[in-house]
């Protein structure tokens, strides 16, 4: 049977619990049966610390990107290119992770791709310059997948608590970027001033996951069979405006992640001054990040809440980047007010702009596939732009091209209607 997709009725409070999208969602039984769990603390701690490393891969590169450009020979575009490749494996592994989830299980997938997020950062530390990209791309392809199975069983195995965990999700997600992005400097210089050491670091929070993650992987769920198939999703407008939203704020957020410590350094920064701006602008993200999707479903449509983060977030951006360095803390205050918003709106499109799970898991696919795909060019054009002006203020024009840009589409994404698909048992 199939289901004609149209418009979407006001939002109420329920819609919150549904920030969640379960990769396994095309699976009837998955969304049918309750789980019985026998330690449910050992669950949500794994869970915890299992979103603890899905950022601190990206962040901690940043604050050491000119130690690790200067060490290996890199110049700005081979750096940009750093930074760009974890974030294109976000998108282009992101629609693999439903596939294994259903022939292995959630949580042996997520099990493994955690070896494979430690090894990858182990390979980024140890083997020159090619180890830096062999290992860049490692950890964003597992962060990739983690980042679209983890919420899905945050969902399935605490239903009555889904919006509540959403916040703790976030919580630990914008922690582990924090962490990283204020530590790596301070490690490195603590173990003699290798970068390679500070960066590989981060391995051992990866490895600690793997060790409370254990107890679930060898439980696991069973295979099911029943599945739904979704119609039309590519040739909707509305989820291809709801994609470019995500993507380009994604974009943003990125370059933040990748950029904004080395902006800072060349603005006339400390390394580790730098990175402690980034984990502190980080940090306030936790702020908008739990309060914007609650606020934004309080009106008839999101539109006028999309065009305020992102105002917020250029603003931010904008004062980084140009203004005094005395008023710095504050700039970088309000650009983590912004993009804890902006991302936290566009997990919250995804869920709105659906009728039905089954609809939800492949535009949340669709929307991180080609979104963070899409994403992955702001860091790219931020080095090629710098390497050719030897500077960093024309990077202004990419900001403002950007956020425009989602500003445009988020007008699009933020009407109150679905997604034109439908969606049938096979």
């Amino acid at each position: 049977m199939a289901d004609s997709i149209t418009r979407n009725t006001p939002p109420s409070d329920r819609d919150l619990d549904e920030l969640l999208i379960d990769a396994e969602a095309d699976d009837e039984q998955v969304q049918q049966q309750p789980v019985l769990l026998q330690r449910p603390w050992l669950l949500l701690l794994g869970l915890v610390l299992v979103a603890l490393n899905l950022r601190p891969a990206l962040s901690s590169m940043a604050p050491v990107l000119g130690l690790v450009s200067e060490g290996l020979g890199l110049n700005a575009s081979q750096a940009g290119l750093l930074t760009t490749l974890p974030v294109l494996c976000l998108g282009l592994f992101a629609p693999l992770a439903p596939v294994l989830a259903r022939r292995f299980g959630s949580e042996r997938v997520i099990l493994g791709i955690l070896a494979t997020l430690a090894l990858g950062i182990v390979v980024r530390s140890s083997l020159g310059a090619t180890g830096v990209f062999l290992g860049s791309l490692m950890a964003g392809a597992s962060i990739g997948i983690i980042g679209v199975l983890l919420p899905g069983i945050v969902k399935r195995d605490f239903p009555q608590h889904a919006g509540t965990l959403t916040g703790v999700y976030t919580m630990a997600l914008c922690l582990g970027a924090a962490m990283a992005a204020g530590a790596t400097v301070p490690l490195a210089q603590h173990f003699d001033g290798s970068w390679a050491l500070g960066l590989g670091f981060w391995a051992v929070p990866a490895l600690l996951a793997m060790l409370v993650w254990l107890p679930q992987a060898r439980q696991g769920h069973g295979l099911h069979k029943v599945a739904y198939r979704v119609r039309g999703l590519w040739r909707d407008p509305l989820a291809w405006q709801v994609t470019l939203y995500m993507g380009l704020q994604s974009s943003l957020a990125y370059i933040v992640f990748g950029w904004l410590p080395s902006i800072l350094i060349g603005r006339g920064l400390s390394p580790t001054e730098a990175g402690l701006v980034l984990s502190g602008s980080v940090i306030v993200q936790l702020v908008s990040s739990l309060s914007a999707p609650w606020l934004a479903t309080r009106g008839k449509d999101q539109r006028l809440a999309i065009v305020l983060v992102m105002l917020i977030t250029l603003a931010g951006l904008f004062g980084c980047l140009y203004a005094p360095l005395s008023g710095l803390w504050g700039w970088a205050v309000v650009l983590g007010l912004g993009q804890g918003g902006t991302f936290a709106l566009a997990l919250t499109l995804i869920v709105l702009r659906s009728k039905d799970a089954h609809v939800a898991a492949n535009l949340s696919s669709m929307a991180q596939g080609v979104g963070y795909t899409l994403a992955s060019m702001g860091p790219l054009a931020v080095g090629l732009v710098h390497d050719l002006t030897s500077g960093w203020s024309a990077v202004g024009w990419i900001f403002a091209v950007l956020g425009v840009g989602a500003i445009v589409f988020g007008l699009g994404a933020g009407r109150a209607l679905h997604v034109r698909v439908s969606s049938e048992k096979v």
